[in-house]
């Protein structure tokens, strides 16, 4: 007796459900994700329990790594430019459109004041090689008289920020008011976040976050 043949069929799977979750993952992802700026130097906050988050606009940020070299930092590429321009101005500092453009671009500037032409001359990924070793001198002796450097950089980050709203509501004003951050490493010295900090008092700038990484309380 001859073998029975089963015709054999094609199997056939809609893939379509399939590329819909995969649109879903991938968008999920690209909203959620958030990029990691190219800071001048690498800083690893100490933890803490807090979950209070920093506001994500108009925010001065002050990079302190574990040598107690300072950087600073604004969120936007206009308001770093913007914050550049004004301090450069401040201390008789002429610089070019294509400086301006590098300092638009750059995360962080951690410099003398002296270097600061020198900084921005450079091409965009040369920047932190440079100023990684320097800092913007934050001098003790000079707080009280509000004159050391990183006052200088806070107070034109505080007249730009002032340019920048002056047309605007009154509403819109005390929301655009600038927020400064301290980033520090945990190997920071005290001593040098203090400086920081003292020199901010100074300057009547006393409402400041403290940035650290989370960490549960143990049980």
């Amino acid at each position: 007796m001859g073998k029975v043949k089963i015709k054999k069929q094609s199997i056939w799977i809609d893939m379509t459900p399939m590329s819909d979750v995969m649109v879903l993952l991938l968008t999920f992802f690209m909203l959620t994700s958030t990029f990691i700026k190219n800071e001048a130097v690498r800083v690893n906050t100490p933890g803490a329990v807090s979950e209070e988050k920093v506001p994500e606009g108009d925010v001065l940020t002050l990079l302190v790594e574990k040598g107690g070299k300072v950087f600073v930092g604004m969120d936007k590429p206009a308001d770093m430019r913007g914050m550049v321009e004004k301090f450069a101005a401040k201390e008789g500092i002429s610089l070019s459109e294509q400086q301006l453009l590098t300092a638009q671009a750059a995360t962080n500037v951690g410099v003398p004041a002296n270097k600061l032409k020198d900084l921005l001359s450079l091409e965009e990924n040369a920047l932190n090689n440079f100023q990684k070793d320097l800092g913007i001198p934050v001098d003790s002796a000079k707080i009280e008289t509000k004159d050391n450097e990183l006052q200088k950089w806070v107070d034109a980050a505080k007249a730009w920020n002032k340019e920048k709203y002056s047309d605007k509501s009154e509403d819109e004003k005390k929301d655009g008011r600038l927020k400064i951050a301290i980033k520090a490493d945990a190997d920071t010295p005290y001593s040098d976040v203090k400086n920081v900090m003292a020199s901010l008092q100074a300057i009547k700038q006393n409402r400041y976050f403290l940035i650290t990484s989370y960490k549960k309380v143990e049980e």
